[in-house]
């Protein structure tokens, strides 16, 4: 068999053979986490049988055994981004540690008022909040590298903007929202003729290609290892060694320290001075391993695969009326961003995961880039070597079924004219969950949506997954007149019978009604994703917090 046999990647990864909701699962959600392989799981496994101890300062066989382990982890990663000097590796939790470290560290060292900070209109919010904290604490201010409307890079905006000489200059490998491959080795050599510092987060590229940091040209690179197959709760930072040797450690206790004494602290050397506390061994050790599992690999055989089930996944979803991607540039990793027309992100998402299929919908942790597209998020299916056509065409038919079953829901005008009660009975009466569903949907097509006026901040409730206005009020004779709207349709519905259920009350038979009870009989809450049942949760506490203050 073919090293190069997709068949084969596939079988190393034992997850991928479980069902969910009684079907196979169709693993789409790469970008929000990869699958590990069994490399992977044994090398863990191993560690914790065999060699558990703590590591650099223990004088005992086991100790040893464990600090060789981690720092050969630390070896093999650094040559795998083709860094000589290993030292220049540091462990951190992940991406968004790594970016927090160099923020609080390097910066605070380095950025003054005035100051300014480039970041890119499509950055993860890892690479965003840090350097607001940052600028609010210095002075510094911030400007935004925009994209062209088909999801390339600004070059021109980033030229002029680089004439302003920022400090630093934030950057995304590839975007998590869109799959864009940014050309940061261009980027990086224009920001440090401007006389930049450039950090780039690269927690999206690595598990999709090979990188060298040395011929890329940053002075700072970020990644997680969770992404690339390896455990989570580890990654690491990479800089250049006459910064990180400049800058002062972020973190204070054991292991970082030379000496200790009460009058002052001589700190570790790298790349121990920026790592406080006991590290994450396993978690190392487990990375390493991922990285052997890659580097037996034909790495470029897998991102051309991945590349032709994002083709195939296109061309069959391109099919679908009211199928609508997202503009990802000229370059993207097999990440494929869309809109269904008609069709709340959450609502997608929640009927494909009935199917098995499990995406991600919402902002990506992207919210400035979806501000800017006008978009409240979207769908995001991403692909690794271990997928395979037929979940990409299974994705598409998935798609194809809830449009054409969105078909035979009856217009609102005709709805209207029907007894709403009905709507509501056609609930209740479902005997399975695809039939809820389906009269969830048409009850949330019909329920009367909030005037637009009304869809201010004020009334948003927090804590739910879409966004949801709930406005709490009595009427003349002192009974619930609630009124509720969210983006989601299936939301909508859940908020319709909620408040058939609370409506025409007092605020003390409010109290008396158990509205979660209403929910465990309809079955609802067992379908429904963690987030998008805690805002439920969140929707009840808004209506009995209300009825608290009324009854007070």
């Amino acid at each position: 068999m073919s090293q190069n046999d997709p068949k084969r990647w596939r079988r190393d990864f034992p997850l991928l053979s479980m069902h969910v909701h009684g079907q196979p699962l169709v693993y789409l959600d790469n970008a929000a986490t990869t699958q590990k392989p069994r490399p992977v799981i044994d090398a863990v496994n191993r560690f914790y049988k065999t060699a558990n101890a703590n590591v650099h300062r223990g004088s005992h066989a086991l100790s040893m055994q464990a600090t060789a382990a981690f720092e050969l982890a630390r070896e093999k990663v650094a040559r795998w981004l083709g860094i000589d000097d290993s030292a220049t590796l540091i462990w951190t939790r992940g991406t968004t540690e790594a970016i927090n470290l160099v923020a609080q560290s390097w910066g605070r060292q380095h950025l003054q008022r005035g100051d300014l900070i480039l970041l890119m209109q499509s950055a993860h919010h890892a690479n965003i909040v840090p350097w607001q904290m940052l600028a609010a604490a210095t002075g510094a201010h911030i400007e935004i590298i925009p994209l062209q409307a088909d999801g390339d890079i600004d070059l021109n905006a980033y030229h002029r903007l680089l004439e302003q000489r920022p400090v630093l200059v934030a950057l995304a490998h590839v975007s998590n929202a869109l799959g864009t491959i940014y050309p940061v080795e261009t980027l990086c050599r224009e920001a440090k003729s401007a006389g930049a510092t450039v950090l780039v987060d690269g927690a999206q590229a690595l598990p999709h290609f090979d990188v060298s940091l040395e011929a890329m040209g940053c002075d700072f690179y970020a990644f997680s290892g969770h992404k690339v197959f390896g455990p989570t709760g580890i990654g690491a930072l990479w800089g250049r060694r006459e910064l990180l040797e400049a800058m002062p450690p972020w973190q204070g206790g054991g292991e970082m320290i030379e000496h200790v004494s009460f009058d002052s602290t001589r700190y570790a050397g790298l790349p121990f001075k920026f790592e406080a506390g006991t590290p994450d061994i396993s978690g190392a050790i487990g990375l390493a391993a991922a990285i052997d599992y890659l580097g037996s690999q034909d790495r470029q055989a897998m991102e051309a695969y991945e590349q032709s089930l994002l083709k195939h996944a296109l061309e069959g979803c391109r099919q679908i009326a009211g199928f609508r991607p997202v503009a990802s540039g000229s370059q993207r990793v097999s990440l494929l961003s869309f809109e269904l027309d008609g069709f709340h992100q959450q609502d997608v998402a929640h009927w494909l995961d009935r199917q098995g299929i499990a995406v991600r919908a919402g902002h990506h942790c992207a919210m400035p880039l979806m501000q800017s597209l006008g978009l409240p998020g979207t769908l995001r299916a991403s692909f690794a070597f271990y997928n395979t056509f037929q979940e990409a065409e299974q994705l598409a038919q998935a798609l194809e079924q809830l449009v054409q079953s969105q078909k035979s829901i009856l217009p609102v005008a005709k709805l209207e004219q029907t007894s709403y009660q009905n709507a509501l009975k056609s609930v209740y009466s479902a005997t399975n969950w695809t039939s809820r569903y389906q009269s969830l949907m048409q009850l949330g097509q019909a329920a009367p949506p909030l005037p637009h006026a009304l869809k201010q901040d004020r009334f948003l409730l927090p804590g739910c997954e879409s966004r949801v206005w709930l406005i709490t009020e009595l009427d003349a004779n002192g009974l619930l007149n609630c009124r509720a709207d969210a983006d989601a349709r299936i939301l909508r519905a859940l908020l319709t019978l909620l408040l058939d259920q609370v409506n025409g009350l007092t605020p003390e038979q409010m109290l008396a009604t158990d509205l979660e009870e209403t929910l465990s009989q309809l079955d609802i809450q067992r379908h429904l994703s963690p987030s998008r049942g805690n805002g439920l949760l969140a929707i009840i506490r808004g209506l009995q917090d209300f009825a608290r203050q009324q009854d007070e």
